[in-house]
């Protein structure tokens, strides 16, 4: 029992330890290196950026037209305000002001 205790509290202690440990920015967990060396850490890091920039571009691409229908319905909206406007006003005989 008292070897069992021991045996536990020893892993609950390497755990806490693991957990407390600070990853660096990047870190794979692996800490070994990729077969090929650098350069296929290297091609690796490159296409994943360059997927994760296609996708911020598809995101801001998808807010502007977003963006773009917002302001197209705020520009029908006030020219309907001015037309309605100009009613109005002609129907107050104000077509001379």
């Amino acid at each position: 029992m008292d070897m069992l205790r021991t045996t536990i509290a020893r892993v609950l202690r390497v755990n806490r330890i693991a957990m407390l440990r600070p990853y660096t920015e990047g870190a794979t967990g692996s800490g070994t290196a990729r077969p090929g060396g650098e350069a296929a850490g290297d091609a690796f890091t490159k296409r994943e950026k360059a997927n994760e920039d296609l996708y911020v571009r598809a995101q801001e691409r998808a807010k502007l037209l977003q963006l773009k229908e917002k302001l197209a319905n705020q520009r029908k909206h006030l020219d309907e305000l001015d037309a309605h406007i100009d009613e109005l006003t002609r129907e107050q005989g104000g077509e001379n002001n």
